[in-house]
């Protein structure tokens, strides 16, 4: 018989009458038949398969378990259980079979048969936390064995489930491992992220105050709450505020930073929330606002003190609504957006002089984490200053040692620091440039470090005394106060390392003043 005949036969069931010539029209109809089935099977198939990628997809994000049980009956009640309540489900029925399945990829949690052939579940139970420390193992036992599982629990399991047991109890015990496991899950992201940092040198404190601070880091980095960053300028505030983000579990999204003190007021809505096209003069082209582009991620708003009453009104809707309008629009968008806040000037004081709003500060500080001053902090000043030393000494191309001289760490140990952790990287990358050697000695420090009682005498003196010999012989008033507001502005910029908005309060003038006197005088800004 003609193979495609006998396809078609296999395919739709169609029989030959017996002694009747089988007509050329009808085998070519039934060819017909063959491929639309055919076609339709494959298409049905295709179907199957991409729901069922869908559904594996949904299930693997809910969560994942591993049923091990030697008995089939059991595999399948508990797959069909679970299956619908969401998880994927992976099936083995010896315990040797149920490692193997763990060593290629882990699972939220295990359900694990006390009683099987080969090495048994006790044995198994011990294998899987040697694979994994924290794997959640839920065992499973008849009555008969309940004091054996009572073991098994003493060495780790998760917890017990005895023979027969209601679905509820299974679903709602499976749901408390996983959540567990989630958790333990951010722990150790957290503590990759912050080990990561502080292998960069990022972060480093060995002090028991910055140890503190790391430990609130770990609670607060797997949540969603707003975080206040409270400290002076060059504490590492910002470096705080990536190791959050990192650390949690929008570690892979944006992590958008905002200096509120280096924008002015006038452009900082649009900045923040962003604007359509003609929104006002100059808006030649509609513009993403950095909340927007922060989206899913994380968005650290430093120096928000400085933000004006009516940026602080749109800002407080942000957290409480979870929405913005775009400058010139009339649609709110919603954003999904964790916002992590600082600030050098103490909030509170702002509230009761009422250049801060008391409900937004309540908002913002949710979760405040205070760092310290460099200058409570001693025991960092050495590790911090061979940090910087090796960082300098690979970009300038020097060899300059980390061993710091007894007399030149008693000297910076004993300075106050006022610009903290960016000071000191100030003054070790100038020492590092300057040394004669391949050691930093007393003579590569500043002066107001190396001998800060001689700088206190001669800048009385000079206050003085120097501007009358100058007067005698005749000088131009303008010129003078044009040098006298350089050399300000740059000393107060080198005490605070180069933070503009802290230089600006020293100064006793607006930030925006200070910066447009920078720009006038070509002051030269170190990095």
């Amino acid at each position: 018989m003609n193979s495609a005949v006998r396809y078609t036969k296999a395919v739709t069931g169609y029989r030959t009458p017996r002694r009747r010539p089988v007509l050329a029209s009808q085998v070519t109809g039934l060819l017909v038949l063959s491929s639309e089935l055919a076609k339709l099977t494959r298409s049905t198939d295709d179907a199957h398969d991409t729901d069922w990628m869908k559904t594996e997809k949904r299930n693997t994000k809910k969560g994942s378990v591993l049923v091990v049980d030697d008995e089939e009956i059991m595999r399948e009640v508990l797959e069909t259980l679970l299956t619908a309540e969401g998880y994927r489900v992976d099936l083995a029925k010896t315990g040797e079979e149920g490692l193997e399945a763990y060593g290629r990829r882990a699972f939220d949690v295990v359900l694990l048969d006390v009683s099987m052939p080969g090495i048994g579940g006790l044995r198994a139970l011990e294998e899987f936390l040697k694979m994994d420390s924290e794997a959640v193992i839920l065992m499973i036992t008849a009555y008969a064995t309940f004091d054996t599982a009572i073991a098994a629990w003493e060495r780790g399991a998760f917890g017990c489930i005895r023979k027969p047991f209601q679905n509820e109890q299974i679903t709602a015990t499976i749901a408390a491992g996983i959540k567990r496991r989630r958790k333990e899950e951010e722990r150790r992201t957290l503590r990759r992220a912050m080990s990561k940092a502080v292998d960069r040198g990022e972060i480093i404190g060995r002090s028991d105050l910055m140890q503190e601070v790391f430990r609130l880091v770990e609670q607060v980095a797997p949540a969603r709450s707003t975080v206040l960053i409270t400290g002076e300028s060059g504490t590492g505030k910002e470096l705080i505020a990536k190791a959050i983000h990192e650390a949690s579990l929008r570690a892979g999204r944006p992590f958008v930073t905002v200096n509120s003190s280096n924008i002015p007021s006038e452009l900082l809505e649009s900045e923040l929330f962003g604007h359509t096209r003609g929104a006002f003069t100059g808006a030649v082209a509609a513009k993403k606002g950095l909340f927007e582009v922060a989206d899913g991620g994380s968005i650290f708003l430093d120096e928000i003190g400085d933000i004006p009453p009516e940026t602080q009104v749109r800002l407080l809707r942000v957290i409480q609504e979870r929405e913005f309008t775009p400058l010139g629009d009339t649609s709110p968008r919603r954003v999904d957006v964790r916002i992590i806040a600082a600030t050098n000037i103490d909030l509170k004081e702002a509230v009761r002089q009422g250049t801060f709003r008391e409900d937004l500060y309540y908002r913002l500080a949710v979760v405040p984490i205070e760092l310290p001053p460099l200058r409570d902090r001693n025991e960092d000043i050495l590790p911090l200053a061979q940090h910087f030393i090796q960082k300098y000494n690979e970009e300038n191309g020097r060899s300059v040692s980390e061993h710091m001289v007894p007399d030149v760490l008693a000297l910076l140990e004993s300075y106050s620091w006022p610009g903290n952790v960016r000071e000191l990287e100030n003054t070790i990358e100038r020492a590092v440039v300057i040394a004669p050697g391949d050691e930093i000695t007393k003579e590569c420090l500043r002066p107001e470090i190396s001998d800060p009682r001689s700088v206190v005498s001669s800048s009385h003196d000079g206050a003085s005394t120097g501007a009358v010999g100058e007067i005698g012989r005749g000088i131009n008033f303008y010129e003078e106060v044009r040098r006298f507001e350089i050399d300000l502005i740059r000393r107060a910029l080198e005490q605070t390392g180069g933070h503009q908005s802290r230089a600006a309060r020293l100064l006793g003038m607006n930030a925006t003043t200070l910066n447009s006197k920078i720009k006038t005088y070509n002051i030269n800004l170190r990095p």
